[in-house]
This record gives structure tokens, sequence and C-alpha cells, in this order.
């Protein structure tokens, strides 16, 4: 029973607990804290949700995963994709404003830290892999073109909504006479500002005397000011009245309690949009975590992290939030202030717990262009386009995946396209496994070593053909493999003997060795002899307990040297 039950790496940490750990997570969770606050304001903004969710959705999880989350500096909340995703699933059920729309992205909430615990606690975390590198990367850029692209309506002024990149881009084409001045001089100042201080702050600091940490982090608060400066400037001159939407006001409180609404219906709809976002969103965290992980020579735990991923969105639907994962730039910034422990995390709860208490009012003449330059200046560092050149370059199946989920994407919206992506991706695997690479090989000579016939000088005989297949065998590959060997025997008037050298083949599944058994009987037929070599220990351990080995013509060797020379002597002679 104990290993269906989650661990509590708190218990592991907190035993070494010192006043030093304090330090750090305390000094972190401000920073983080003060950072987080706009963030969560802007990500609630973009899910389609009011700006207070942000901050409920930042708060309950960050405990839930200090619980039960195996990175140390880790920090679970709102992120860019996710909230896109969000604001897709639940906008097909109900309109954005509507009681209806906040109580779907708390269902999705609940689903999808159901779908992320449950595959925590099977150990199934194995199945995020078939997500490739190459579709997340298609998936993330799309996806970041598609919300900078939803957020230009805020810069406008205007009202402009679609699915997919080109109907937002055509909706704002049709507004564009509609926009509003002063609204635009705030998002193009506010844009301007946060590119320069993400690019040229830092330097700045750094020349009058700053350490390059202090300036890092510094630079990294760079939000701040902007919300501060826009939000004053509006109420200073009354610009709300000049048609500059502004973010109102913000309930002030702690997170409501909340439950999920049941709906069978509803959560029907949303159960392969929560499958969606929970994969995605342990993607984007585990990749994060792991790399900041390696900085300090430690680990972590791929199903555990599932775990806490789950309980975090739990807590996220208990209190009132959406779908939250692990942030990569919130999580660089509590690592680069000294994060020791997830300590920190609750630390930054109690910090937005507090803002949620006493600050809210604060924010209420925050243009929303404010926010929405902040969110297309954090999503346009996600965008790396790069990613098909070098693909096109290195592997143009994995190009094409990129290609795919990057076009599918920007054209048919983020779920879709992940999808898409996902099939492709899937698809060129079955084809590239289906026509695995078999190699004619002969003897290296001077060696006991055998290569392919094409690249190298080799010496081989007339009578016994050496194959090296380089793939593990099974349903989609096993006629390709007997087509070839036909093939082979045909240009070969003289042959003997046919050895296949299995050191590449890691399982031969029951359509396979079916296969195998046809290609045996085959030769036999024709007076030639199939053998094996360099049988791996569990393939053996399989094959043993069938009448293959029995029925087998030939033999099996230990070394692909010692069958050719048993079977062909003269060719290690001349080797």
């Amino acid at each position: 029973m104990a290993r269906w039950l989650p661990s509590l790496p708190i218990l592991e940490w907190g035993a070494r607990y010192d006043r030093e750990s304090l330090t750090g997570d305390l000094v972190a969770a401000v920073i983080v804290t003060i950072m987080l606050i706009p963030q969560s304001l802007a990500y609630a903004m973009l899910a389609g949700l009011p700006p207070e969710v942000g901050i409920y959705a930042s708060i309950a999880p960050l405990v839930a995963y200090a619980l039960f989350g195996s990175s140390r500096v880790l920090a679970v909340g709102p992120v860019a994709v996710v909230s896109l995703m969000t604001a897709s699933a639940i906008g097909q059920f109900a309109a954005q404003g509507s009681p209806q729309y906040w109580e779907a992205a708390i269902v999705l909430a609940f689903l999808s830290g159901v779908l992320l615990l449950g595959l925590g606690l099977l150990r199934l975390g194995f199945f995020t892999n078939f997500l490739s590198h190459p579709v997340i990367a298609g998936f993330i850029s799309a996806s970041g073109l598609i919300i900078a692209a939803s957020q230009l309506k805020y810069i406008l002024g205007v009202k402009a909504d679609g699915h997919n990149l080109f109907e937002l881009l055509q909706a704002l084409a049709r507004k564009l006479p509609q926009t509003n001045l002063v609204t635009l001089a705030i998002g193009l100042s506010a844009l301007a500002f946060l590119f320069w201080v993400r690019k040229g702050l830092k330097p700045l600091l750094v020349r009058v005397g700053l350490s390059a940490r202090m300036a890092d982090l510094l630079a990294k608060a760079g939000p701040i000011a902007a919300i501060a400066a826009t939000s004053i400037a509006v109420w200073g001159w009354k610009l709300d009245a000049s048609g500059v939407a502004i973010v109102g006001k913000i309930p002030t409180g702690l997170p409501p309690f909340t439950l999920p609404a049941w709906n069978p219906v509803l959560w029907q709809q949303l159960l392969v949009p929560a499958l969606l976002i929970s994969v995605v969103g342990f993607v984007e965290s585990v990749s994060v975590g792991q790399t900041l992980a390696a900085k300090r020579r430690q680990r972590i735990e791929p199903d555990q992290e599932l775990v806490a991923l789950g309980a975090s969105n739990i807590a996220s639907s208990l209190t009132g939030g959406f779908p939250v994962t692990g942030g990569f730039a919130r999580s660089v910034v509590n690592f680069d202030a000294g994060a020791q422990t997830a300590a920190a995390g609750v630390f930054t709860a109690v910090g937005l717990a507090l803002a949620s208490l006493f600050l809210t009012p604060a924010l209420y003449f925050l243009p929303q262009a404010t926010l929405a330059a902040t969110i297309i200046v954090a999503v346009l560092s996600l965008v790396d386009l790069s990613i098909l050149r070098r693909t096109w370059a290195y592997s143009r199946p994995d190009f094409f995946a990129a290609a795919g989920t990057l076009l599918s994407t920007l054209a048919l919206g983020v779920e879709t396209g992940l999808i898409v992506g996902v099939t492709i991706s899937l698809a060129l695997h079955l084809y590239r496994t289906s026509r695995p690479h078999i190699a004619e090989v002969g003897l290296v000579r001077g060696t006991e070593h055998f290569r392919n016939v094409l690249r190298h000088t080799v010496a081989v005989s007339s009578s016994v053909l050496s194959l090296r297949v380089d793939e593990s065998l099974y349903f989609a590959n096993a006629r390709y493999l007997e087509d070839w060997i036909n093939d082979a025997v045909a240009t070969h008037p003289q042959l003997k003997h046919v050895i296949l050298q299995c050191s590449a083949v890691n399982d031969i599944d029951a359509s396979a060795l079916e296969s195998l058994e046809a290609i045996a009987e085959r030769l036999y037929l024709a007076g030639i002899a199939l053998h094996l070599s360099e049988v791996k220990g569990p393939v053996m351990d399989r094959l043993q307990k069938t009448d293959f080995l029995r029925h087998l013509s030939g033999k099996v060797y230990l070394t692909h040297y010692q069958a050719v020379s048993e079977l062909s002597p003269e060719v290690c002679a001349a080797g």
C-alpha cells in the first residue's frame, strides 16, 4: 500500500530547517510576492476571469505545493499558456464575466488536479513523454503569438475577440478606427518601458554600483514601476473619464472556500481540455524544476511532481481559482533571490494574502493596457521560431512536427493545435520505427568489430550475410524486416547463412516473433540457415519461452565475431 501513498518531501527538508534557510526564504518570498501581484492580475485577465481570481489562484496552491513538491524553488501559480488554454476551454460553454464562466474555471482546475493526482499515484508520468520537444516548442511559440495578439485589444482600447490568431487579427483590423488614443499612449509607453527594463535596466544599475544579482532582481520587478506610474497617471488626470479601461474595484479579503459545481455534462465536456492543460502544465513545470534543481545538484521526482501539481490545482479549485502550474519566470526569480526550501512558497502565499487584504484598493485605477503590456512582454520571450531552422537542418520529421503544431495552433486554436501536434509526433515516430535502419555489416580489418559495408572498408563473405537491425522489432516494422531480407537474399545467389546482429534490439513483440519464424522457415526452404547474435538477456529470456529457438535452423551466438568465425573463418583470417 505504501507505494500508492504520496510522500511528503517537507518532512525531509523541514527536519534540517535553520536560520540561514529562513533568511533566504523570507527574502525570496518578498521579491516573488512583489512580482506575483501584477502577474496574477494579468493572467486572470488573460483567462477571462476577474483580476482578484489571479491572487486567489496563487495562495493555496503555493501552500499545497510546499507540502508535496520535490523542488525546493518551484513557484506555482497562474501562467500564460495555461491561462490561455483555460479561456479557450471554458469560453465555449459560458460567456466571460458570467457566474457560469467562473464556475467552469473552478471545475476545470478541479478536474486538472484530479487527473494529475491520479497520474502521480499510478506512477504514469511517462505518458507526458509523448509530447516531444519540437511539439512543445511549436505549441508554446504559437500560444505566445496568440496571447500577444489577444492583448492588443487592451492596448488599442477596443473590443475584439477570436479563437485563433487569424480571427484575432481580422477583428483587430476591423476595430482599428475605434482606437482610444489615450489608452494607446498608455499601452505603448508601458510596452516600451517594460522592454527597456528587460534589456537595459540591469546594465544601468550595475554601472551605478549595484551588484549584478541585485540589479537583476530589481529589473525583474520592473512591472511594479509601470503599474504604479500608469495608475497614478490615470488617477491624477482622470483618464478613466476619457475611456481608459481600468481594473476597477477588486474585492478585499482572503480567497473564498468554493466547491466545484456538480454538473455531469460540464464535467464531461471539460475532461479533455483538463487533460491537455494537465499535460502541458506538468511538462512546463518539470522542465523548470529540473533545470533549477540541477544548478544546486538536487533532483526532483516527476511522479511526485504530478502529485504536488494535482494537490495545487485541487487547492486552487477549492479557493475560487483556476488551473495553475510551475511558472518559469517566478521560479527563476525565487531561485536567484536565494530561496532554500519550499517554505519560500508558503511565505509568498502569506504575502499575497496580506496583499489581498490591504493592497487591492490601490489597484483601482490600474489601466488594463498596463496589464496587457505586462503579458505581451512576458509571452514574447516564449516565442522561439528558431526551432524551425534548427530542426530543418537536423531532423526533417522534427521540423514537420514543430511546424505542424505551430501552424495548426495558430489556425485552429490551442487545444486543437496541441492534439494535432501530438498526432503528428506519434505518426512520425511510427513511420520512422516502421522502417528501421538495417545495415549489411562486415569485419573491420585487425579488429573484432563489424561496421556498415557502405561506410567502411570491411571483409565480407559471399556465403554469409551479416545484418544489423538498429531498432526493436514490433508489429509496425516486422513486415519491413521480412521484405528487406527477401530482397537481400535475392541479390546473394551463393548465400548459405544469414546472421541477424541484435545488439540494438531491446524487444521483440509477438508480431515480430511470427515474422522471424516466417523468415526462418522461408530461408530453410531455400537452403539457408538463420542465425542470431548478441541477443540481449531480457529478449533471450522471452525467446526461450517459445518454440522459435527449437525450430531455428541456425544457432544463437554470444558475439557476432564468434558467429562469423565459425560460419566463415576465411573472413576472420583475412581480417
